[in-house]
């Protein structure tokens, strides 16, 4: 079982080409991104150093080269190539809770976001 430690990074925003259509992976749209990291954070929090957890700005930044790096049909396989290269990565992060939002998608009515949010144990 995870530890009941978290890191959290909120509101990750950029701007990336993934959708079901052609037209959508040509015009792009916004995104935001919500995570929640399972760390044991007893080691830095007694020692005050980055070294002893995981550094929120590289796996914000992993994110976004993520979303940026391909185009995806889906959210679902977005969000699953980004867990699986957090992970890759970050070996300190037992589990993670990721939620990926497409911000006012191209839909035939008045919608915020759409999204998955998804839950992955190592």
């Amino acid at each position: 079982m995870p530890t009941s430690d978290t890191i959290l990074i909120k509101g990750l925003e950029f701007y990336a080409y993934h959708g079901a259509t052609d037209e959508e992976q040509k015009i792009g749209h916004r995104y935001r991104v919500d995570a929640r990291l399972a760390v044991d954070i007893r080691k830095a929090g007694a020692s005050d150093s980055l070294e002893e957890t995981v550094n929120y700005a590289e796996v914000a930044l992993c994110i976004q080269e993520v979303a940026q790096a391909n185009q995806y049909r889906l959210i679902e396989c977005l969000a699953e190539r980004i867990v699986g290269v957090v992970f890759a990565r970050f070996s300190l992060i037992e589990a993670i809770t990721l939620k990926v939002e497409k911000i006012m998608p191209p839909y035939p009515a008045i919608v915020e976001s759409v999204g998955v949010e998804i839950f992955r144990i190592r």
